[in-house]
């Protein structure tokens, strides 16, 4: 049986990434997560599509989201590229860029290259919607 940190075994490195428009969905959008407890800077809250209510804590540097098992952040979905997006928490604060994917980075409905994060903003990759939180670190 897989865990949250481990690919599942039906989802092999040879599948292709599958068309997914977000816009299609209807489901409205859960209470807007702001700030959660602890001692980090920010968080990703799986808030609709596979594994919704877990959250990632983003430490200090880059952190990459994708359905390879080498990625931080594993997002098992066929809607999902292998190395989908690349997160950076830094003096700034938090960014997000597209690593060229198939279905696109998408921050509050729309879809960015690159783009400046802040508490309660959506991000949308594949069919995961992730809602940033900060921290209080």
């Amino acid at each position: 049986m897989a865990d949250e940190n481990t690919a599942p075994e039906e989802l092999n490195d040879t599948e292709k990434t599958v068309y997914y428009d977000p816009d299609a969905g209807t489901a409205d959008v859960g209470e807007v997560v702001g700030r959660i407890e602890g001692a980090f800077k920010y968080a990703l809250v799986v808030e609709r599509g596979p594994r919704a209510g877990l959250t990632y804590v983003l430490g200090d540097g880059e952190t990459i989201a994708g359905r390879s098992d080498d990625v931080e952040i594993f997002l098992g979905d066929v809607t999902v590229s292998r190395h989908h997006a690349r997160f950076l928490v830094d003096e700034g604060g938090l960014s997000v860029e597209d690593l060229r994917s198939t279905n696109g980075t998408y921050v509050n409905a729309e879809r960015h290259d690159k783009a400046r994060l802040r508490a309660g903003d959506e991000v949308i990759i594949g069919k995961f919607h992730l809602v940033v939180a900060g921290g209080h670190g």
